[in-house]
């Protein structure tokens, strides 16, 4: 069932007249969060193949981003974070560990809104607008829970066969 999910949604992505403010929802893949990303500025249009891929691989990198944080696992960021984003979460990870704390992520979804495409596909700068319940534990006992709304830039950038999160950034309010 889902090769075949997947090609109809690739099928459903490639057809013309799909206009670049689009919105695709992550929401059908289960297990990941929720992510909605439009599209309708920039240099480049993001054609329809490499608009899908960016939303699957963002989700997948929240997605590992909490179960690193919440097992205090660097290893885990290897697959969707590279430069300055892994290196912040590797330290980040690395001091909660050595407190014996871990954090567990409610993922409430993501908005995020393309910015810049470079002309030759090398970097994609988005905005997320995101809304996630934070919880801090020392062991099994919770310490404190937040809901946090916050909005970050994000820069992403394409390896072989998927996009990484390169800069996770918040954006402080204005």
């Amino acid at each position: 069932m889902r090769p075949f999910v997947s090609a109809a949604v690739c099928l459903l992505f490639s057809l013309p007249g799909v206009p670049q403010t689009a919105v695709v929802n992550s929401a059908s893949t289960a297990s990941l969060p929720s992510v909605k990303l439009t599209a309708s500025r920039g240099p480049r249009e993001i054609e329809d193949l490499t608009r899908q891929k960016v939303l699957l691989d963002y989700a997948a990198a929240w997605k590992t981003l909490a179960a690193g944080l919440e097992q205090n696992r660097v290893d885990l960021l290897n697959d969707y974070f590279t430069g300055f984003a892994k290196d912040e979460f590797t330290r980040t990870i690395k001091e909660q560990a050595g407190t014996g704390i871990h954090r567990h992520y409610v993922d409430h979804g993501h908005k995020l809104e393309a910015l810049f495409y470079s002309p030759d596909g090398g970097v994609m700068q988005l905005q997320d607008n995101v809304e996630y319940e934070e919880q801090i534990f020392d062991g099994a006992k919770l310490l404190h829970s937040k809901t946090i709304t916050a909005r970050y830039l994000v820069l992403m950038t394409p390896a072989a066969d998927r996009w990484m999160v390169r800069l996770l950034q918040d954006v402080p309010a204005s």
